[in-house]
C-alpha cells in the first residue's frame, strides 16, 4: 500500500513556537512509516557518501531504502526509531526517487538530487531574504537555478531536543528564491557556478539570538567558562513566575504606545516594548541550548559538506565571553554530534554605526570583531569571510548579501574543494619591532599589498608604552608588510588597524581587491 510521508513523530504548533509532544506512530504497535521532514520531494543528497537515512516505524519492523539501485535495511528499535546508510552515488543533474518500505507500507520521495549540502545558521543576517536584498527585481529574475535546493526551518522552540522539524525542499526558481536566505543563496550559486554540480542549503537561523542559543546545553553545563549560564538559566526557570511576566509584557507595551500617543516626545526616553508575549526560561529563543534543542539538533545526522555562519550582532555588547571562546564551542558541539570535522566558514560584522575620525575610540563591536579574527587559529577547517567594506552606517543589515556569500563561497572553494584562487583578504600575521617603528606581516595577499585606489595607507593605530594610541604613518614595505611609525613614539609597542565599528577610510586590500581583516596586537586575553 503507498503512504504518504506523514509528519514524522512529533506535531509542531508553529504559531505558538512549541512543539506538542504527541505521543504517537512509533510508541505504538501499529505505528506508521514516517520520517523527518528533511528527507521531502526536491532535497540534495551529499555526493560520494554513504548517507544516513532515518524515521520511524512499528518496533521491531524491518525497513528497506532503495536509492539509484543500492538497497539497505535495517530494524526499527524498541521507540520505533531506524536508521541506515546508502550510497548517494557521483553529483549530476539528473533526479532520483528514494523508496523506503516497511511490511506493507511504502513512502517515495520523488526529485531527488546529488550534490553539495551545507548547513546555515546565526541570526538576522543570515536570515535576510533576497526580496529584502540589493536589487532585488534583478536577483529574483536571474534566480532560475533548478540545481539549487533549499530548506529553510520555521522559528519554533521546545525544551527537550527535537527529531524533527517543518519545513518542506524547495527548487530555486523566480517564483521561490525571494523568499530565500540571501547570503546562503549567493553562496549556493557561486559553489553550483564553480562546481557545475547541485547544491543544497539547509537554512536554520534565527534573528536577534546570541550565539549561545545555538549551543547544546549538554556542552555549555559541561565546560567551566560555561557552565554559569546553565545555572542562571535553571534559577530563571525555577522562580518564573507567568501572571507577573504577562503583567510586566503589558505594562511595557502599554508604555510604549502611550509615547507614540504623545507624538514621540525627544524629551522622554523611549519605552522598549516587548514584541513577544513572554514565555518560560527553557522554552525562550535566546536563552542557553533552546534553538539547538529546537532547530539544530533536528538536523544532526543530515550528511552535510559543512557549515555556515552569520552571527554576532546580539553578542556585540552583552557578551560574558569572548566571541572566539563561543564560537570555538559551538563548532566543537556540532561536530561532535555529527560525528565529523567539517568545514566551518563564518562572516565577520560588517561595519555599522557614525565614522570615527579619532584613534583610541573604544567600542564592543571592533572588539568581537578581533575575536572573530582569533578564532582562525583555533578552529580548524575554518574561514572568514571579512566584509568591513560593505557595511551601512545606519543599517545593521546591509543590503549587499552578494558580497558576504561569495566570500564565504571562496573559503569553500579554496580550502573545501582544492580550487587554487586567493580565499581571503590580508589577515594579519605577525609583527616586529625595527627600531622607532613596528614592522606588519600580513598572510593572504595574493602577489602583494595594495591601497585601495592607490592612496595613502588610513585606520593604522600605533601606540607607546603609555598606551594612548596615535595614526600611524603606514607604508607597504614588500610583498606583505606595513611599516608603522609616529614622529612622537619613538619606542612603539603596539598597533591595530580598522579599529572601529565603521572604520571608514580603511583602505589596505590584496591583489584580489579583498580588504583586510582589523586586528590588534594586544594581549589575547583583552576583551
Amino acid at each position: 500500500m503507498m503512504m504518504g510521508r506523514g509528519k514524522g513523530k512529533k506535531e509542531h504548533r508553529v504559531a505558538s513556537g512549541l512543539f506538542l509532544l504527541v505521543l504517537c506512530g512509533a510508541l505504538s504497535a501499529g505505528a506508521e512509516l514516517s520520517l523527518p521532514h528533511v528527507f521531502s520531494d526536491h532535497m540534495v543528497l551529499q555526493q560520494g557518501k554513504a548517507v544516513k537515512v532515518w524515521g520511524w516505524a512499528t518496533p521491531g519492523q524491518e525497513v528497506t531504502v532503495q536509492f539509484r539501485g543500492a538497497s539497505a535495511t535495517a530494524h526499527a528499535g524498541d521507540a520505533g526509531r531506524w536508521a541506515l546508510r546508502i550510497p548517494s552515488g557521483k553529483a549530476g543533474s539528473e533526479s532520483y526517487r528514494l523508496l523506503i518500505r516497511a511490511g506493507q507500507e511504502e513512502i517515495a520521495i520523488e526529485d531527488i538530487l546529488v550534490g553539495e549540502v551545507w548547513l546555515a545558521s546565526g541570526q538576522s543576517n543570515m536570515v535576510w531574504k533576497l526580496r529584502l536584498s540589493a536589487e532585488p527585481e534583478r536577483a529574483i529574475a536571474a534566480a532560475d537555478q533548478p540545481l539549487i535546493r533549499m530548506f529553510h526551518a520555521p522559528n519554533v522552540t521546545t525544551e527537550p531536543p527535537q527529531d524533527d522539524i517543518e519545513g518542506q525542499w524547495t527548487v530555486c526558481s523566480p517564483e521561490t528564491a525571494g523568499e530565500y536566505s540571501a547570503v546562503a543563496y549567493y553562496y549556493a550559486r557561486k559553489l553550483q557556478q564553480e562546481l557545475k554540480v547541485p547544491v543544497g542549503v539547509i537554512v536554520s537561523a534565527w534573528g536577534g539570538k546570541r550565539i549561545e542559543s545555538f549551543i547544546s546545553r549538554e556542552t555549555l553545563g559541561a565546560r567551566a567558562e560555561t557552565k554559569h549560564l546553565m545555572t542562571a538559566l535553571l534559577r530563571q526557570e525555577k522562580t518564573y513566575d507567568p501572571a507577573k511576566a504577562l503583567a510586566a509584557y503589558g505594562q511595557r507595551n502599554a508604555a510604549f504606545q502611550a509615547w507614540i500617543a504623545e507624538g514621540r516626545p525627544a524629551n522622554k526616553p523611549r519605552p522598549m516594548p516587548m514584541k513577544h508575549k513572554p514565555q518560560r526560561p527553557l522554552l525562550t529563543a535566546g536563552q542557553p541550548g533552546v534553538i539547538f534543542n529546537s532547530m539544530i539538533h533536528p538536523f544532526i545526522g543530515y550528511d552535510v559538506q559543512g557549515a555556515i555562519w552569520y552571527q554576532g550582532e546580539s553578542n556585540a555588547h552583552m557578551s560574558l565571553l569572548p566571541y572566539d571562546v563561543l564560537l570555538s564551542l559551538l563548532v566543537q558541539d556540532w561536530r561532535e554530534r555529527w560525528g565529523y570535522d567539517f568545514p566551518f566558514y563564518f562572516v565577520q560584522l560588517a561595519n555599522f554605526k557614525a565614522p570615527t575620525t579619532e584613534p583610541g575610540i573604544e567600542h564592543p563591536w571592533p572588539y568581537v570583531q578581533d575575536r572573530m579574527r582569533r578564532a582562525l587559529a583555533v578552529i580548524s577547517h575554518s574561514g572568514m569571510a571579512v566584509i568591513n567594506d560593505v557595511g551601512e552606517e545606519s543599517n545593521i543589515h546591509p543590503k549587499d548579501k552578494q558580497t558576504p556569500g561569495e566570500r564565504l563561497a571562496r573559503w569553500a572553494l579554496a580550502k573545501t574543494y582544492g580550487r587554487s584562487m586567493i580565499h581571503s583578504g590580508p589577515l594579519y600575521a605577525s609583527y616586529q619591532r625595527q627600531a622607532a617603528a613596528l614592522s606588519v606581516r600580513f598572510s593572504c595577499v595574493g602577489t602583494g599589498l595594495r591601497s585601495r585606489a592607490g592612496t595613502a595607507l588610513q585606520r593604522f593605530e600605533i601606540a607607546g608604552s603609555d598606551g594612548v594610541w596615535q595614526w600611524a604613518q603606514a607604508e607597504i614595505v614588500g610583498a606583505d608588510r606595513v611599516k608603522l611609525s609616529h614622529p612622537n613614539i619613538s619606542e612603539p609597542v603596539a598597533a591595530r588597524y580598522a579599529w572601529a565599528s565603521n572604520p571608514t577610510g580603511a583602505n589596505l586590500v590584496n591583489s584580489e581587491g579583498l580588504p583586510a581583516s582589523i586586528f590588534s596586537t594586544e594581549d589575547d586575553n583583552k576583551q
